[in-house]
């Protein structure tokens, strides 16, 4: 029962081990991730002009900024908080360690006094030989190894033991080092953020006097986003009832060459077997696979997809090479300051200039098509599942062509007057709109 108490003691205290260390790794993961998501933003907001019609693009950045610092802080802190778990845990461990070791060496000298006070008095052979029957002798020697043998462990377990309390030592002055490190980077952190809003406030300051102005403009913008939706709603719509068309059609087929099979010979004459070889074989007749031409232009990454598209939420790929950030949600959002309400079927993105919109998944182009305001646009059918980009203008694919997750489908189109390269990305199951972000990977 003790010894099955002490495994469990040990077991907990190996997994609480375990998960400390792995959540300093995966704070220290997602400081990463959010750095160069700041790195990213900070890049894109210094593209864009400062001029009046970019007031809007270049709040929603240091908001972003904003909002991305403010996350790195809240994760510093966390981290600091584990790292000081860990420097606790591990001056209690070398406490007990030095506890278990000093009990060691005490009976070990123990041990050895014994022992050598024992030699004074007798060697090992009068010992062994003085005996009362020789059963009693051979047990003596056996005695003799085993306490030998019980010495020599005892010694390389205190050697042992050394070498734990120094490791946990060096563990512990590391643990010290990166909280150190730790508290420094968030005192760094939040200056930056207190400069950032400073700097939203003198952006929000100016935007005050352009009020009607911006108000404008935000709804020019959500008139073109639900002219926009309403196109692709039922473009969508048009393609999923095609396919389930096709489907039915398909499975009315099936059944009805089933149901034909039992009158019909199964042996096929070799002349149809051949006929059927060469028609299928015979150019001209549009079933002969075409080489993309844009093949070449599939990105170098690998993005380790599942086949099956439902299983790759938050692995999917940005759907703009580069860096880029997300600077419109999806849903209804409330503008207080200007008193306007906006709503987005998806999400926009902002990028660099001459970035490549790509596709987030393999699949076929399902339309191509241009809009005012977002240039060219294509739909991507995936099974039951649609992605959309906006704001092409230099197109490399066509209706009907065949792409891989990563290919490039055009380049962004950037405002020459403002330096803003923005597109729009949805997500859609057949006829329902999937808010995109949570499906992206944006590590």
């Amino acid at each position: 029962m003790k010894k099955l108490l002490l495994i469990s003691l040990f077991y907990s205290f190996t997994l609480l081990l375990f998960s400390q260390t792995q959540q300093i790794e995966n704070l220290q993961r997602q400081q990463k991730a959010i750095q160069e998501e700041i790195k990213n933003t900070n890049k894109l907001y210094l593209d864009v002009k400062k001029q009046t019609t970019t007031i809007l693009d270049r709040i929603n950045l240091i908001n972003k900024q904003i909002a991305s610092r403010r996350e790195l802080i809240n994760v510093q802190r966390s981290e600091i908080e584990a790292l000081q778990k860990e420097e606790q845990r591990l001056e209690s461990e070398i406490e007990r360690l030095n506890r278990e070791l000093k009990k060691k060496q005490e009976d070990y000298a123990t041990a050895i006094k014994g022992m050598l006070n024992h030699k004074h008095k007798q060697n090992k052979l009068l010992f062994v030989l003085s005996g009362k029957s020789i059963g009693e002798s051979l047990r003596r020697l056996q005695y003799l190894r085993e306490y030998s043998k019980w010495q020599r462990s005892q010694a390389e377990e205190i050697k042992k033991q050394n070498a734990q309390i120094a490791q946990k030592k060096d563990a512990l002055i590391k643990a010290k080092a990166e909280k150190e490190k730790s508290l420094l980077a968030l005192q760094e952190e939040s200056k930056k953020l207190e400069s950032e809003e400073k700097i939203r406030q003198s952006e929000i300051t100016q935007a005050r006097g352009k009020e009607r102005e911006l108000r404008q403009a935000l709804q020019q913008k959500q008139r073109q986003a639900d002219q926009l939706n309403s196109q692709i709603e039922k473009l969508i719509a048009e393609e999923v009832a095609r396919q389930e068309r096709e489907e039915e059609a398909r499975r009315l087929a099936e059944a009805k060459k089933q149901a034909a099979k039992p009158a019909t010979d199964t042996k096929t004459p070799k002349s149809s077997e051949s006929s059927a070889k060469t028609e299928t074989a015979s150019p001209g007749t549009g079933t002969s696979p075409r080489i993309d031409p844009n093949a070449s232009r599939v990105s170098a990454e690998t993005f380790n997809l599942s086949k099956d598209f439902a299983a790759n939420k938050g692995k999917l790929p940005m759907p703009v090479t580069g860096a880029s950030t997300i600077v419109g949600n999806f849903g209804t959002k409330r503008h207080s300051e200007w008193n306007v309400t906006t709503n987005s079927n998806g999400v926009d993105i902002q990028a660099e200039r001459g970035a490549d919109i790509r596709a987030v998944f393999d699949g076929e182009v399902s339309k191509v098509f241009s809009f005012p305001g977002s240039n060219t646009c294509v739909i991507v059918r995936h099974g039951d599942y649609y992605t959309f980009y906006a704001n092409i203008y230099d197109l490399y694919v066509k209706q009907g062509d065949k792409v891989k997750a990563g290919q490039s489908l055009g380049r962004i189109f950037t405002d020459p007057d403002t330096g803003v390269s923005r597109m729009h990305f949805q997500l859609w199951q057949k006829t329902t709109k999937i808010n995109p972000a949570p499906w992206l990977n944006r590590g």
